[in-house]
């Protein structure tokens, strides 16, 4: 009870000290999967942190929560359909609104986390339905069946992209033979623009914004292509064939399937995918008009659960196969492999106060590590839920909260290091 009445207040003075724009959204402040955290717990006790609150009836989803001052936001499916669900800082459901219907084939549940901005919740449904919804009373204020308007065309996995949000538009990733990217205003959903087809079709990456020497760039991964696109008007800036880069082992069964957001930092770009596919790391001309390619990793091919970039290193978990996985930390400016090591299994990776949290998806072990270049230095674990595969929800932390999502569940765990200050 001390901890949400600590939260609340937090809340309240942070909303009077501030009026700047704060968004929330897939791996947090420019998708890079650092968190803000300070003072959080150095180890945790042997049976984890103490839990604050747990809440079921979200939905079947694998996204993650969005989480703000006010409230937190997830995408669930419930039978056939695609819900917001919002939940207050104490853990009870503030509103749960359906806008469209997910997936309906293999992997169904929801794919894609909420972003939130203004007083506003975007949301892209399995199927490719976008929706905007009121932060508050969870009303939609517009929704379109983007990918039909578009003429999309997507791989077999449907739709699995978060909405990037920039300078009042909402950006979408189609693909097909009408269009690569469009923008939607994000107050009306009309159409600012649509960029021009590559063509191709879309893969499973959420795009990310870049400021490279005070040019902004939409930078992502459609199945065949690494893009750099203009947020002002969708002209397509570069683009390059990953294919092409160095011919990747595919996977027997499957095409190649792209999932993580890229990496930028100092003028660099990196991108990774699973299935024995390379990392590439790309470094920027100084117009940002074209990128070169720098070095090739394959140790690092990580399936979907993302990497953080810490100290000048890059972690994560690659793909040894659909089921298993290591743990790797390679070098950001050389692509050398530091370490590869087992644990348990692959999963996702987020950081925060200088620690990584690693969630691994066959039986849903969180681990604690202080970061390194010789080993995982795992410092304590917990597994919350006595479940098995899959747990593809990514961790968020906020406030000194860890809030972990699994199928239909929402779990808020204590992780600050000592009483809220300000």
């Amino acid at each position: 009870m001390k901890r949400i009445i600590q939260l609340l207040v937090l809340s309240q003075l942070l909303g009077c000290q501030s009026q700047e724009q704060q968004i929330s959204q897939w791996r947090g402040d420019n998708r890079t999967g650092i968190f803000h955290g300070e003072n959080l717990l150095e180890e945790w006790p042997e049976n984890g942190p103490e839990l604050i609150w747990s809440v079921d009836g979200i939905g079947q989803g694998y996204s993650s929560a969005s989480v703000t001052d006010e409230a937190v936001y997830l995408t669930g499916l419930i039978d056939t359909l695609e819900f917001v669900t919002a939940i207050d800082l104490n853990g009870n459901q503030l509103w749960q609104t359906e806008f469209g219907p997910g997936w309906n084939t293999s992997f169904n549940a929801s794919r894609s986390t909420p972003t939130v901005v203004d007083g506003y919740v975007y949301a892209i449904g399995g199927q490719g339905h976008i929706a905007c919804l009121n932060s508050k009373t969870g009303d939609i204020v517009w929704k379109i069946d983007a990918y039909n308007k578009f003429e999309g065309e997507w791989d077999i996995w449907g739709v699995a992209e978060s909405p990037l949000y920039h300078d009042g538009k909402i950006f979408y990733t189609p693909c097909g033979e009408r269009t690569t990217l469009v923008a939607l205003e994000a107050i009306s959903g009309k159409t600012v623009w649509e960029s021009t087809s590559l063509p191709d079709s879309s893969a499973y990456v959420s795009p990310i914004l870049i400021n490279h020497r005070d040019r902004e760039l939409i930078v992502s991964v459609t199945s065949n292509y690494i893009i750099a696109v203009d947020p002002e008007n969708g002209n397509i800036v570069w683009k390059k064939t990953y294919s092409d880069i160095q011919p990747p082992i595919e996977h027997p069964d499957f095409p190649i399937s792209n999932t993580n957001s890229p990496l930028y930092h100092d003028n660099h770009i990196y991108v990774t995918s699973g299935y024995n596919h390379v990392g590439v790391m790309f470094k920027l001309n100084d117009d940002g008009n074209d990128a070169d390619l720098i070095w090739t990793d394959s140790t690092l091919d990580v399936h979907h659960g993302g990497v953080v970039l810490l100290n000048g290193y890059i972690y994560g978990a690659n793909w040894l196969n659909n089921g298993n996985g290591n743990w790797c930390c390679i070098d950001w400016n050389t692509g050398e492999t530091k370490f590869e090591v087992e644990w348990i299994n692959k999963g996702s990776i987020i950081a925060a106060d200088n620690k990584l949290y690693c969630y691994e998806e066959k039986t849903g072990n969180i681990a604690l590590v202080q970061p390194g270049t010789e080993n995982l230095n795992i410092i304590s674990t917990f597994r919350p839920l006595k479940k098995g595969w899959p747990h593809w929800s990514h961790l968020v932390i906020r406030n000194g909260v860890l809030y972990l999502r699994y199928e239909d569940i929402l779990m808020a765990y204590d992780i600050s290091g000592d009483d809220l200050t300000l």
